[in-house]
């Protein structure tokens, strides 16, 4: 075991699991050592310029793979080619009006993605559909660089597209760079590497765990401030925040420190998903003069628990019921018959709202809805014939020209689609999502991951057209939440309670708001 030289205390891990080599003016074990101190004992430390080592932000896969050809044009086609595309395909849509959509300036959803499945109906119409949109999502980790001389992929691309170019807004406070996170810190410490490159001055990284007890980061009258391991406080004027599990409750709406995203674009529908489906509806409403639509799940907003049977019942039995504000695949039960439906009504749940969506599944076990039934396309057979579930995460940003695609990748569930009803773990089918919580923190399932590289990406089965579907419903998807943002907040900058609870009636969230 190694002992710190801060705390003089034994780190958890041995010295023989790290390889020392010099990156930059610090080693990478002193890096280690930087990122241990700040878990364990919540403190911040800094990110120098040149530091930035590929090695230590993509997974082992991500890095040693090489990009499918189809996903580097498709992420190389202009707005205009994409738009003329799209219409051409779907002769409904006004070309014009989409070419201006994909240019929107976003005021507070600057970084985003969407969780997408791919799937097709009775009559064989097939099309990529929104499952849910995060605010700050995990993702570059896991996409292969596109060329050799961009090493550091798309952590440059975000910070340099929309990240950078907020710090020439006036007003901001004296004070840092910061990057704060409550997991993954290795795409947070790979954002900092890469913005203390773009802008040459240290960055700080600070963890904000939830009720931690020794908290590395305050805000004093809307200046954050992040604690070295000398208590010693340093102001900050900008920080990329990568906390996505309630961040409401450590972070205030108004902030005199740009906070990217604001917490404002996770109310709106970013990490709320009840809000979410009523944002897509309201935007809906504005995109019929423009052929356009966000095609979600049928979604039954406002449900008290007790009302869940009833809507369950409605969706045929088969439906899946959400916790609208949680994230990482917490919180996400899919419903099969009533074994399963007992099991979710005897659980204590924290929050008095859910929403509760038709479940996409096979053609002889998904949900009955208005519009008939949706199925999942699936991954392309296996050797054994066996089908997966699979999404597609694409992850978006906003630049001077508009919201541009960033990172893909994808993920299946662990076991394969059967074609008849499931009677066993439905999750285990249908869910997706790699993260599993443990005693010991978050894990990741990488056996599941797929690879927007040469053999994954054929296994998903998505051609050019599917990706160019994915990317326009994700930023209508995106500039809804926008929208509402823009609509919840007042001219003073803070949140219109009334008109938020109008919204999200829910006792509990409203009491979770930082104070």
């Amino acid at each position: 075991m190694h002992r710190c030289r801060h705390h003089n205390c034994e780190l958890d891990w041995p010295l023989t699991d790290l390889v020392v080599e010099t990156v930059g003016p610090e080693s990478v074990l002193q890096m280690q050592i930087n990122v241990t101190n700040a878990e364990l004992y919540g403190s911040a430390h800094t990110v120098d310029p040149g530091s930035f080592e590929p090695a230590r932000h993509f997974y082992p896969r991500a890095l040693n793979a090489q990009l499918h050809p189809l996903v580097r044009f498709f992420l190389h086609l202009s707005r205009e080619r994409i738009a003329k595309r799209y219409a051409h395909l779907h002769p409904g849509v006004v070309q014009e009006q989409l070419v201006e959509i994909l240019a929107y300036q976003p005021k507070y959803f600057r970084w985003s993605g969407a969780d997408l499945f791919h799937v097709t109906t009775e009559n064989g119409n097939r099309k990529m559909v929104v499952i849910e949109t995060n605010s700050c999502p995990s993702g570059n980790k896991s996409m292969p660089i596109a060329s050799d001389e961009q090493e550091e992929g798309g952590f440059g691309m975000l910070m340099e597209t929309a990240f950078v170019p907020l710090l020439s807004k006036r007003g901001l406070p004296k004070g840092g760079l910061a990057v704060l996170y409550d997991k993954n810190s290795m795409e947070a410490h790979g954002y900092a590497a890469a913005l203390a490159e773009l802008t040459g001055e240290k960055v700080w990284v600070a963890p904000m765990k939830k009720d931690s007890p020794t908290p590395a980061t305050r805000f004093d009258d809307g200046i954050l401030s992040v604690r070295n391991d000398n208590n010693e406080w340093h102001p900050i004027r900008a920080a990329m925040r990568y906390v996505t599990q309630s961040p409401w409750d450590r972070i205030p709406i108004l902030t005199k420190t740009l906070i990217f995203n604001p917490i404002i674009a996770c109310l709106a529908g970013g990490r709320n998903k009840l809000v979410a489906a009523k944002a897509y509806d309201f935007y809906n409403a504005e995109l019929i003069s423009a052929g356009l639509e966000i095609i979600a799940p049928e979604t039954v907003r406002d449900v008290r628990k007790e009302e869940i049977p009833l809507w369950v019942n409605r969706f045929g039995g088969n439906a899946v019921v959400k916790i609208p504000y949680s994230n990482a695949g917490v919180g996400v039960y899919t419903i099969i018959g009533e074994q399963e439906l007992e099991a979710f009504m005897a659980t204590e749940q924290k929050y008095d709202q859910f929403i509760v969506q038709a479940l996409i599944g096979n053609h002889g076990w998904s949900s009955m809805t208005r519009r008939g039934r949706m199925y999942q396309v699936g991954t392309v057979p296996n050797k054994k014939g066996h089908i997966f579930v699979a999404d597609l995460r694409m992850m978006i940003c906003a630049g001077k020209d508009g919201y541009r695609p960033l990172a893909i990748y994808g993920r299946r569930a662990r076991e394969p689609l059967p074609q008849t009803r499931h009677d066993g773990a439905s999750w285990d089918v249908l869910g997706t999502n790699l993260s599993e919580k443990t005693d010991e923190g978050w894990s990741t399932d990488m056996e599941r991951l797929m690879l927007m590289d040469r053999r994954d990406y054929n296994q998903l089965g998505l051609g050019l057209d599917d990706l160019i579907d994915g990317y326009i419903q994700t930023v209508l998807s995106s500039i809804a939440i926008d929208k509402l943002a823009a609509t919840l907040i007042n001219k003073k900058g803070t949140l219109k309670r009334k008109l938020f609870r109008s919204l999200n009636d829910d006792p509990q969230l409203l009491e979770e708001l930082y104070k």
